[in-house]
């Protein structure tokens, strides 16, 4: 079930996710109509790839902590859609900061996505902070976000799905999914052509 948790206390019982990534984003991304997303470096994009390339997605092959901020520059940009950031655990610990920007903003039209396996997948899977205690959830709920939650089973997921598309934000959810590493499907690597491919889906001429 999809759960709203509103305390910021520090996450003391760490339990390991069981739920497989690629359903997930698969759940997430079905029927997105005209959701924009951004996906954070690494797994998560690939994720995202294999649910079908899609020209309102942003990959983002690098700036490991950014995924959030670059969201919400889209969010504050075109107040008219609904964003969506989809990144992983390990990126978003390094862009901590972002979640209290994006509290402070207050922008409706905007949801965080962690996949939390509780480790750093690029990196040779060791544990994350998450992994150790961190309380993502708890973070995005005392940064002001308007609903937060932590999910682990696929009625949860597919609770989500409708709210991504509703200006109720900001939001975040946190799903805890098993610390595996399936075979990656690649975005294309051109930064130029991505780029180019999502102006030109938001209706703007190519730079």
């Amino acid at each position: 079930m999809m759960k709203t948790t509103t305390s910021s206390g520090h996450n003391s019982g760490v339990v390991q996710g069981t739920l497989d990534r690629r359903a997930v984003v698969r759940s997430i991304l079905q029927d997105r109509k005209n959701l924009l997303v951004v996906t954070g470096l690494g797994s998560s994009s690939y994720d995202a790839m294999a649910a079908g390339d899609h020209a309102r997605t942003f990959f983002l092959w690098g700036a490991m902590g950014g995924a959030a901020m670059v969201g919400l520059g889209l969010a504050i940009a075109r107040p008219d859609e609904n964003v969506v950031v989809i990144t992983g655990d390990g990126e978003q610990l390094m862009g901590l900061g972002a979640l209290a920007t994006i509290g402070a903003q207050k922008v409706k039209n905007l949801a965080i996505v962690v996949l939390d396996n509780n480790h750093y997948g690029e990196t040779g899977m060791q544990s994350s902070h998450t992994g150790l205690g961190v309380d993502l959830v708890g973070i995005a709920a005392a940064s002001g976000f308007s609903w937060s939650a932590r999910l682990s089973d696929m009625q949860g997921v597919e609770a989500l799905r409708p709210r991504l598309h509703r200006a109720d934000g900001p939001g975040f959810a946190s799903i805890q999914i098993a610390a595996d590493e399936p075979t990656r499907v690649l975005p294309p690597r051109d930064g130029v052509f991505l780029k180019n491919r999502f102006r030109h889906s938001l209706g703007l001429q190519p730079i």
